[in-house]
This record gives C-alpha cells, structure tokens and sequence, in this order.
C-alpha cells in the first residue's frame, strides 16, 4: 500500500523533525479535522513508527496504513477517532 492508496484530508510533513515533534503535529493537525478524516504525515525520524502506532493506540485514531520509502522517509495514514 502507498500513500496515494487511500485519500488524505490533510497532509503533515513532519520530515527531519526528530520526536516528538511529529507526533505534536500530528496530534494538532487531528484535533483540527472532524471525526473519520485521515491524515498523511512524513516523517524521518527512525523511531517514528513505534511512536505512531503507540500514540495511535493511546489516543484512539486508528491507523490506517503505514510504510516507507526507499530515501528514509516513512509515512502514515491515520483515521481520525
């Protein structure tokens, strides 16, 4: 699955930010959208896709899909709860 796979409402770019700043923008692009929109965020950081799938766990979004491309770069869709 890629990015383009399912249609983001909004889109964050959170790349060569290191934790936990893209999660904090992730969290403030959610609290922006109404429930059942889905963000696309970027993001270099290595660990973010531990963060992502914990912060999704705690917060109650669900996420989506999730992967990485072959510059370092990853990706995630979250559905808004």
């Amino acid at each position: 699955m890629m990015p383009g796979d399912i249609v983001a409402d909004k889109e964050v770019d959170a790349s060569g930010l290191m934790c936990p700043l893209p999660i904090l923008r992730a969290r403030k692009a959610l609290s922006e959208m109404a429930s059942g929109e889905i963000l696309l965020v970027y993001s270099t950081d290595p660990g973010s896709g531990q963060d992502f799938l914990s912060f999704a766990k705690q917060t109650g979004n669900e996420m989506l899909a999730r992967g990485g491309e072959p510059d370092g770069r990853y990706w995630f869709m979250l559905k808004r709860k």
